[in-house]
């Protein structure tokens, strides 16, 4: 009897041992399984967040890409790519629980779609600048030719001009001189010898010009002794930075066609030097015509 109780007690606590170990192994499977449940749900987790982030990543160097080409929408695009750089600032201090991630995504969907939508309209520009840069450059050339054009057409004028304004210079030719001896009869004749001369006969042609200007021409007569005096009237013009100071004048009626001239110096009574003198026609300032003539 007391081996049967005994028995009967035995049985009982190997069941309730059975049904203990039974309940601990149960109760680990269940842990094991929740831990390996929340294991990947980490790290689904963090592969979210991850990805959120590389997504990011490339929505800001699309932003950043676009603000190279410097459209009118650059400044949307700055205020777009600032929001996305604030966004991974907050993404990546965020705890990156499930609750959080769903409204950053929701955050990222929003930044996406207006990036789609501003990239789009910054290309659209990109062509239209590009399309008004080969126009502009076009035009840059049509108006650089035709500067060329109008340069060449000026340059040709100012020659033209200075053709014109040379052409019609009148031209004095055939300058001579003579020392002249009159007599009380009034007839002249011609001396090489200073003591008999007592004028000075200049006389130079002007050649036939049909395009210059017709009216009276005034001449200046310059004649200087051997001694670099100026004989005459000894006045003095100045002509810009030039003085000029001359014998005497000769005005000329001139009508285009050719035309000779005298004139005289008259010695006043007195006796001519002997020497070299030197004989200069200018009109206004500038020199037209030059000889030289001696006396003994």
């Amino acid at each position: 009897m007391e081996n049967q109780k005994s028995n009967s007690s035995l049985k009982a606590v190997v069941v309730v041992l059975a049904l203990l170990l039974m309940g601990s192994l149960a109760y680990i499977f269940k842990m094991t399984t929740d831990a390996k449940k929340m294991e990947t749900e980490v790290t689904s987790v963090r592969s979210e967040k991850d990805n959120l982030l590389d997504s990011l990543a490339i929505v800001k160097n699309t932003y950043e890409q676009a603000l190279k080409d410097k459209t009118a929408v650059s400044d949307e695009l700055i205020s777009e790519r600032e929001k996305v750089v604030n966004l991974i600032a907050d993404l990546k201090k965020s705890k990156g629980d499930a609750s959080s991630l769903r409204k950053y995504r929701a955050q990222f969907n929003a930044l996406q779609a207006n990036m789609k939508k501003l990239v789009a309209e910054n290309e659209e520009l990109k062509k239209q600048n590009e399309t008004l840069t080969v126009q502009r450059d076009s035009t840059v050339v049509a108006l650089g030719q035709q500067k060329k054009f109008n340069d060449t057409l000026v340059v040709q004028n100012e020659n033209l001009a200075k053709t014109v304004e040379k052409g019609s210079k009148l031209v004095v030719m055939n300058l001579r001189t003579q020392a002249i001896k009159e007599r009380s009869s009034g007839k002249q004749i011609e001396t090489e010898k200073a003591s008999r001369a007592d004028k000075v006969k200049v006389c130079f042609a002007i050649a036939a010009n049909s395009i210059a200007k017709s009216g009276d021409k005034t001449y200046y007569i310059q004649i200087i002794d051997s001694k670099n005096n100026v004989l005459g009237d000894k006045k003095t013009e100045t002509f810009g930075d030039m003085s000029l100071t001359y014998s005497f004048t000769k005005v000329v009626p001139y009508n285009n066609q050719a035309v000779d001239v005298c004139e005289y110096l008259d010695g006043n009574g007195k006796d001519f030097a002997k020497g070299s003198y030197f004989v200069n026609i200018f009109d206004k300032g500038e020199l037209v015509s030059k000889t030289t003539f001696t006396l003994k």
